[in-house]
Formats: structure tokens, sequence, C-alpha cells
């Protein structure tokens, strides 16, 4: 029970950065469709970046915390207790928001103070970094590209960390000789993987995808891909790996069946 505990913790915190990333872009995106309009305010702009922002950067420290976590649980079980207690926990979670905190009002505060020289017609359904720098004068966004490029430093840092501790856990699962301690292993490290790679993937297609492939239609099923898609997977990955939640599930659309009979 020890074990899984602080995970817990963890997937609260991951669903209320899932839920707060998925409100500050789609209802805005869903109103602006239905009143067959495209406007936002300066105001509002700028607090969905600094949202965004916030909410993404943080999910992805919260992400390697939870590696962390797993290599603990598995690598290390007779110290899991006093590497991941209930205050490191507090403290590991804290981090992971105040550097998601950190990184949006550096990226907000850099993004904003620029001139904007192109027009103010942002090319996306959210108000997105990129395609607001795309705006700016020539010469002025050079800030705002070494701030991203320090932060694209840091969240590499965060993967190799996550690689590395997947790499020893596997290493220790492989030597397990229960074939049920492995299949419990495989089911808990599975979906965070999974998620991860989905996460990461299409962050780095969305900001690394060359110019030459950049197209009003395609840029923003890019932009779905990262910013929808993940949080609306994650509950999704995770909770059913729970056998409880399974079993409820089940019981719903048998009676759902038997009730449409």
């Amino acid at each position: 029970h020890r074990l899984h505990t602080p995970m817990y913790f963890f997937l609260l915190n991951l669903a209320l950065l899932d839920l707060g990333s998925i409100s500050t872009t789609l209802p805005k995106a869903m109103a602006n469709a239905l009143w067959d309009t495209r406007a936002i305010s300066y105001q509002g702009c700028a607090a969905q970046v600094f949202l965004f922002v916030l909410l993404m950067s943080a999910e992805y420290s919260l992400l390697t915390v939870m590696a962390y976590d797993r290599y603990a649980a598995i690598c290390k079980p007779l110290h899991y207790g006093s590497l991941v207690g209930s205050r490191a926990c507090a403290q590991m979670a804290a981090a992971a928001w105040g550097s998601g905190f950190l990184n949006a009002v550096l990226h907000t505060a850099t993004t904003f103070s620029l001139p904007l020289c192109q027009g103010n017609a942002v090319d996306q359904f959210f108000c997105e970094i990129p395609h607001i720098l795309k705006l700016s004068c020539s010469d002025a966004y050079l800030r705002e590209v070494g701030l991203t490029a320090i932060s694209f430093c840091l969240g590499v840092g965060c993967f190799l960390f996550i690689v590395v501790s997947y790499v020893l856990i596997f290493r220790a699962v492989l030597r397990m000789p229960c074939e049920q301690g492995l299949h419990k292993a495989f089911s808990t490290c599975l979906p965070h993987l999974a998620v991860v790679s989905l996460s990461v993937s299409t962050v780095l297609f969305a900001y690394l995808k060359p110019p030459s492939i950049s197209s009003p239609s395609l840029d923003p099923v890019v932009a779905v891909l990262y910013s929808v898609v993940p949080p609306a997977l994650n509950p999704l990955i995770y909770s059913m790996r729970n056998k409880k939640l399974k079993d409820a599930v089940r019981k719903i659309l048998l009676y759902m069946l038997l009730h449409h009979q």
C-alpha cells in the first residue's frame, strides 16, 4: 500500500494539470467556432499563453518526478518510505508546479514585451508563442528564441533522466523471478512511459518540424496533437490499468445494455 500511495497523489496532480490545460484552450476555441469569430482580447491572449505554458511545463516536470517515484518503488523498495515520504511528495509536486510557474512568467513576459509589426491576427485556434513571434519585428524575437532554447535544453535533461530511470527499472524488472511481480511492475510503468512518449513526441513534432511542411491546414492539427490529445488520453491510459475502475466500467456498460434491452 505504501508503494502505491505517492503514485495516486501524483496522478491527482496530473489530472488537475490535464484538466487545466484543456480548459485553457478548448472552451474559447469552441465558443469562437459557435459564434463564427476568431476574436480574443490582448489580455485574454496573454492569460492563455501564461496558463498553457505553466500547465504544460508543470506536467512535464511532474512526469519526470513520477519516473523517479517508479524507480524508487521498483529498484529501492526497502528505502521507498524514506526516499518518497509524504513530505518529499509534497516538495516534488510543489517543485513541478513552481518550475511551470517560473517558466510561464519568463515566456509570457518576454513574448508580450515584443512589438507586433505584422498585424494582430494569430493563425491558430489558440494563442501559441511561435505564431505570436511571427507577428513581431525580425530582430526583436531573439530573446524569446534564446529562452526557448534554454527551456528546450532543460526539457532534454528531464527526458534523459526519464530514459535513464526506465533503463534501470527494466533492468531490475527483468531480473525478477516471480512472473506476477514482473506483470505488476510492467503494468505500473508502461502507462507512464506511454504518456511520456505521447507528450514528448507531439511537442517535438510541433516545435521542431521544418518550415517546409508548415501550412495553415497542418498547424492546427499538430497543435491539437500536443495540446488536446495527451491530456485527453492520460486519464484513459492510467485508469485502464486499475482493476476496480475496469470492473466499474464493465458493470455500467452491462447495466446500460440490459436496461436498453
